[in-house]
This record gives C-alpha cells, structure tokens and sequence, in this order.
C-alpha cells in the first residue's frame, strides 16, 4: 500500500480507464451497466483506501471491484441467458472473468478508445460534450447540469440518452480504421475545444468564466495529447487551453465584473502555463503539419510573451490571422483578424473590412460584432457612434457581466463627452 494522495484527483485519474477496460471486455451494450459498476468500486475506493492506504494497482483494484459488479448484475438479469449466448457468439470466452488482482490495465489504447466513442460523430455535439464530461473527465451529472446552466433532470436525460444511443450504435467501440481516424481525432479535439470555449466565455448566466470546465478541458487535452504524441493538433489544442487559462486570474475585478486582455495585469497571469504553453509552441510548430489550433495557441503566445498590450507583436498576430482565416476560415477569425488590422493599419482600414462581415449571417445579432464595431469606432475618434455600439452590444449580450461590461463602457464615453 501507498500513501494517500488526493483521494479525488486519484479517482477522477483512474475512472475513465477503468471503465474504459470493462467496456472493452463486456462489450458497448453494457455501457450503462458498466458505468454503475465503475461508481460502485468508485464508492468502495472512496470507503476502504482512507483506512487501509492506496493499492499499489489502483486501476487493477478498481477493474476487479467493478468487473464483479458487472458480472453479478448480468447473471441477476432474468435475461442474462439470451445476452450471454450473443457473447459467445462473439467474444472470447474470458468475457465475464475478473482481472487478476495485480493485473494494472494500460491506460492508453481503452482510454483512447473511449474518447473517440464518447465522441462519435453519430452523436449530437451536446451528446458528446456531456458524455465526454461523465465518462471521461468524471464529472458528475450534478456538476456537469451546474456547469452549463440546466436542471439536474435535464442533464441525467442528455446522457441516458447518449449511452442508449451507444449501445444500440453496435460495434463503434474498436480502434477507428486508417480511414476513419483523422475525422475521430478531429471530432475528439473538437468536443475537448467546445467544452474549454463554454467555460473559457460563459454564454450565459453570472460568471465570465466557469472554472469546472476549463480544468476538465485542460484534463481532457493534457490526455489527448498523452494519447496522440504525433499529433501536432493534440499538442496545440492544450497550448491554447493553457497560454488562454494563464490569464485567468486578471480577468476580473473583485467585483467579478470583466477586465479586457489589454488592461489585464499580466503580472497575474499564471507563468508556469504561460511557460509549458510557449515551450508546447516552439516544440511543435514545424513538427507537423499546420492545423488551425497550433496556429491560435502561436498568436495566444505572441500574447504571453509582451510584457503589455502596447509591447505585443501586432503585424505577427496578424499575419497568423490571415493564416488562420484561410486554413479554417470562420466569421469569429476574421473579426480577430480585423481587431489585428486594426492595430496595424488603423481604426479607419478595420471598419472598412468589418462593413464587409456584416453582411455574414452567421455574425447577424452577435454581441461581439457590435462591440468591435463600438471599439474600433472608439479608436476612429467617434464618440458617438460607439456609444450606440457598446448599448446595441450590451442589448444583445446573455452574459450577464457582459452586459454590464459593455453598458458601463457606453457610460464611459458618454460622460467623456459630457465633460469635452
């Protein structure tokens, strides 16, 4: 026996393996039955480690605990006889043993595996994200329902039906093909990136940021990346995660209320993500081949890297923009790229490009597009119009603080121009 760590982290470490093993050996269609029992031998852990010390095969103990909980509710099942004869048409007869107690399951393969099926494309994004956060990142549906905002009822009905779909979906839990695996790759960073954006940005509610899911996102990259050593995509996506999350305590007052990336005290910014964000960088870029979230995590470290706002590298972060803009493009790059120009070209160059992304129906209502319209407005030395940007942007906000943010800039510049 060891001594006890933090009994929670060790848990949440071990959980997705371990149910990552049990679903590999019973099959998918028991992955309802199987997270039970991974919660089981969670509750044992939680019971017996306290008292008697950590096992020197944590995840083998948890494997065992829970595989006799498996088997025990199949053979209770009044219609176990039926499911056991499709499994003997189709596993290996050791299907229903319990691993040995030393056996310790390796990490790798069964828990990639289960990223890429809790994140299968046949399933709705909001599917994914929520499985992902059950099963991977072990959060639990309480935390999970708070995190996005919905009643606890609401969230245990997303992921029921998430884990009906999985078992009903067939054989999805295997290693995807030569084929098929770019686009499951692709679709694990993809749902890893929407739970970090939902708790980097809070499109709703009273917070300007929800930590529970920014750490399970940076928990989730930090294992892709373990997971995908040659991907140069796994390796950017944590860059970014962790050079945008070192910024995190300057990002508000003690009130709680916004403070905007160039009036942040940098001196508050985590260093230590600040440095492996940098180094993930230097060490990838060049590597492999170029993806769009290597290039956001280079201009999130062009960022870390000036002392302050006035200091940054504005024609680098605009000319990876660009880049960015013509890899993936989307309207949230290229108003990033018209902020760059903008500091750049001038206030008056930004406008006339941003007349352009107007036009773009995706951008239509957005609160962002009014509140760059408002700033650059600002910087063109129209008062007035940027007030009536920052009151139409604050109107069109969900966040609550970013409502606030943008109504007191609009009373800001109103009282300038009472006093001139």
């Amino acid at each position: 026996m060891t001594s006890e760590p933090g009994l929670e982290t060790l848990l949440r470490e071990h959980a997705p393996r371990v149910l990552a093993t049990l679903v590999r050996r019973y099959g998918q269609q028991h992955f309802s039955t199987c997270e039970d029992a991974v919660q089981e031998a969670l509750l044992a852990a939680a019971t017996h480690w306290p008292a008697g010390g950590v096992p020197d095969h944590p995840s083998a103990w948890l494997v065992t605990v829970a595989a006799n909980r498996v088997t025990d509710g199949l053979r209770s099942d009044r219609a176990r006889r039926e499911r056991e004869a499709a499994v003997a048409a189709s596993t290996t007869p050791d299907v229903l043993m319990a691993p040995a107690a030393d056996e310790d399951p390796a990490p790798g393969d069964d828990t990639l595996k289960l990223l890429f099926l809790c994140c299968h494309t046949a399933l709705t994004p909001a599917s994914q994200v929520a499985l992902t956060l059950r099963a991977v990142a072990g959060l639990t549906t309480a935390e999970i329902a708070h995190a996005f905002l919905v009643p606890e009822a609401t969230m245990a009905q997303r992921i029921s039906r998430a884990k009906r779909q999985v078992s009903r979906s067939g054989r999805m839990f295997r290693p995807p093909t030569a084929a098929e695996r770019p686009e499951r790759v692709r679709a694990v960073l993809h749902v890893v990136y929407l739970i970090f954006s939902e708790g980097h940005t809070a499109t709703a509610g009273q917070r300007v940021y929800r930590a529970e899911l920014i750490d399970a996102a940076i928990r989730l990259a930090r294992q892709a990346h373990v997971l995908l050593p040659d991907d140069g995509e796994a390796a950017g996506l944590l860059a970014l995660m962790l050079l945008t999350d070192a910024r995190r305590p300057a990002r508000t007052a003690p009130d709680g209320t916004a403070i905007p990336l160039a009036e942040q005290d940098r001196t508050l910014w985590n260093r230590d993500y600040v440095t492996e964000g940098v180094d993930l960088v230097r060490r990838t870029l060049g590597r492999f081949p170029v993806g769009p979230y290597q290039i956001q995590a280079a201009i999130a470290a062009v960022h870390a890297e000036a002392s302050g706002a006035p200091d940054t590298d504005w024609p680098q972060v605009l000319a990876l923009y660009e880049l960015l803009d013509r890899l993936a493009p989307s309207p949230m790059a290229t108003l990033n790229r018209i902020v760059a120009t903008a500091m750049v070209d001038g206030a008056p160059e930004a406008l006339r490009l941003l007349a352009v992304l107007e036009d773009d129906p995706r951008m239509s209502g957005h609160h962002r597009l009014d509140a760059v319209r408002a700033h650059l407005l600002e910087m063109a030395g129209d008062a007035a119009g940027a007030v009536a940007g920052y009151e139409g942007a604050a109107l069109r906000a969900v966040n609550d603080l970013d409502r606030a943010y943008l109504a007191a800039q609009a009373d800001r510049l109103r009282e300038e121009m009472g006093r001139s």
